[in-house]
């Protein structure tokens, strides 16, 4: 950088050598998220190292790869980003710019295998049962017969207009950063939430920043939660879990580019951000 600007949002554009933005974070748009930004300190790392395995160990099975599958595509799966199963197993939360717009192919997720089993992940048709595009989530629905899945991430209470998560704390999210690259392999990583700050989303498309526009000018800027965790394409809509509790605080979706999208990989900033359950839970209400 060679000047000091505030970050603006800027999905989707195209390569531009200017200042910070924050980017969302869908593997197709090589947006971003991974390893941590800022260290915490020595104690809270010690705390961390010792619960962190088994939250990974619960929460696994309920983390998923999120994608469209074609039987006559090669790979048939294509990959888009994560997503995790709530309530009764047969729902799905994961980002509104992992879903195509419009959906031409099946959507489908992937599971991965029970405990530390080997073998190929498990394919589920999944279908779009709501998306909010004005704070990009979507709740996605088993579209087949078989049992719902078993292994669920329960959701942080919301109390009124309190954040659900405090600043500082210990937090870790989980998806699958760099997606079939790596072989669509679950990664965890850890940081602490920075900052709860308010500011608006970007528009996915040029046409629906109109009606975005409105609302956000009615509604004022929406909550999220920025944190010290590097961002990588492929984890957008993944859970973020606060250490302490176990418990979902937020949907991981953007990331603070330094310049280019390709400077994800080369120079990521640390600065990632969330969008808190707090706008999760009216989307499951309906």
């Amino acid at each position: 950088m060679t000047r000091s600007t505030a970050p603006t949002f800027d999905p989707l554009s195209g390569p531009s050598a200017g200042p910070r933005r924050r980017e969302l974070l869908a593997l197709g748009a090589l947006g971003a998220i991974g390893a941590m930004g800022l260290m915490p300190s020595s104690a809270r790392a010690q705390e961390m190292s010792n619960t962190l395995p088994d939250l990974i160990d619960r929460s696994r099975q309920a983390v998923v790869a999120v994608g469209t599958f074609a039987a006559t595509d090669n790979p048939r799966f294509g990959f888009r980003g994560t997503g995790f199963v709530v309530g009764d197993g047969r729902l799905i939360v994961t980002c509104a710019h992992v879903i195509p717009n419009p959906i031409e192919k099946d959507l489908a997720i992937t599971v991965a295998p029970t405990g530390n089993a080997s073998g190929a992940p498990q394919l589920r048709p999944v279908k779009l049962l709501r998306r909010d595009t004005t704070h990009d989530l979507a709740v996605l629905e088993l579209a087949d017969d078989k049992p719902a899945l078993v292994n669920v991430l329960q959701l942080a209470p919301v109390n009124g207009d309190q954040p659900v998560v405090r600043e500082g704390s210990a937090v870790a999210l989980m998806g699958y950063p760099i997606g079939t690259a790596l072989g669509v392999t679950m990664a965890t990583h850890r940081g602490v939430v920075a900052a709860v700050t308010r500011a608006a989303l970007p528009a996915p498309t040029s046409g629906s920043l109109s009606d975005r526009a409105v609302r956000q000018l009615r509604d004022g800027p929406m909550e999220f939660l920025q944190l010290d965790i590097t961002a990588y394409p492929g984890n957008s809509g993944g859970p973020l879990l606060e250490i302490a509790t176990g418990k979902v605080v937020g949907v991981v979706n953007m990331v603070v580019l330094k310049g280019t999208r390709e400077s994800a990989l080369s120079a990521p900033s640390g600065i990632s951000y969330a969008v808190p359950v707090r706008y999760v839970v009216p989307l499951l209400g309906k």
